[in-house]
C-alpha cells in the first residue's frame, strides 16, 4: 500500500505502483480473511488503483 497519495502524484510512476498494489490486493484476496482490518485494506487498495488510474487516465 502507498502511504501517501495526492493531487500531485507523479504518473510517470504509475506502472510500478499499479502493478505492485494489484499484486498486494490479490495476495489479501488469496488468504480468504474476512476480518474487518483486511476488508479495510483491501478497500485502501481498490481505492488507490482507482485513484492512479482515474488521475493517470489508465483504463483497466
Amino acid at each position: 500500500m502507498l502511504d501517501n497519495l495526492e493531487s500531485n502524484y507523479d504518473c510517470s510512476r504509475a506502472g510500478d505502483d499499479l502493478h505492485r498494489l494489484k499484486q498486494e490486493l490479490a495476495s489479501l484476496r488469496g488468504r480468504g480473511d474476512e476480518s474487518p482490518e483486511s476488508q479495510e485494506a483491501i478497500n485502501r487498495l481498490e481505492n488507490q488503483i482507482s485513484f492512479i488510474q482515474n488521475k493517470c487516465d489508465i483504463r483497466p
